[in-house]
């Protein structure tokens, strides 16, 4: 305990150290950042209808529409779903999400396995799952090893955007805002919806703008289609 009047130190050691040494990994790369809203009203929609399929549990949240979206567009974007090295990029066939995960002392991503194939309920069962071990201290190493793409939600903190830094060595990284009624025009006329800012972040060396713009417009697309077939 600090003496009265004298700053507290948090060390860089343990999880805190491991948080720092990565977030000084990916600041090397060169990063671009680029952002879109959403309308949410037609998967907030499909969250209350397939909340009434499944019953009470498990409890369906707007991430977890995201995660699904996500898995799927990056299979059919490709370029965004890897890891990058000093000698290249390597694609990989199997989209395997990171959830980051706050924790007191730092930030844990464990990885949700074959996530393109896994439906909005079993997604939600598996990151609700990955994220109690990990406040629980129960999650074994292998948890966050070899995702391909990481997806960061503040949106609970009352945040509209943000700018998420890469999870070394991805490629790229989704930050996901609040859900909020905003102004957005309709066929020519103002309206209050639900509306929600995604902001893709990705390293440069691997993919180019437009490509992961791309990416990034078929996310939003797809969401507003609440299309998860």
């Amino acid at each position: 305990m600090s003496a009265a009047g004298e700053p507290r130190r948090v060390p860089f050691t343990g999880l805190r150290g491991a948080v720092a040494r990565a977030m000084t990994a990916a600041w090397q790369a060169p990063r671009v950042a680029a952002a879109v809203e959403v309308d949410m009203r037609p998967c907030l929609a499909l969250q209350r209808e397939l909340q009434e399929r499944v019953g009470a549990e498990p409890r369906l949240t707007p991430t977890h529409l995201v995660l699904r979206a996500v898995a799927l567009t990056l299979r059919e974007h490709p370029r965004l779903n890897g890891r990058v090295d000093a000698e290249g990029v390597e694609l990989v066939e199997e989209v395997a999400l990171g959830l980051a995960v706050n924790l007191d002392e730092g930030l844990l991503v464990p990885v949700i396995r074959d996530a393109g194939e896994k439906p909005v309920e079993q997604l939600a069962r598996e990151s609700r799952e990955l994220a109690g071990a990990a406040r629980a201290g129960r999650l074994g190493p292998s948890a966050i090893k070899h995702g391909t793409f990481t997806v960061s939600t503040l949106g609970a903190t009352g945040i509209d955007w943000f700018t998420p830094v890469l999870n070394a060595p991805q490629v790229a990284i989704l930050g996901v805002g609040r859900i909020a009624e905003r102004p957005l025009v309709q066929d020519g006329a103002v309206i209050a919806a639900p509306t929600m800012a995604l902001t893709l972040v990705y390293d440069h060396r691997a993919v180019d703008g437009h490509p992961a713009s791309l990416m990034l417009a078929a996310l939003r697309d797809r969401l507003e289609r609440a299309d998860f077939a």
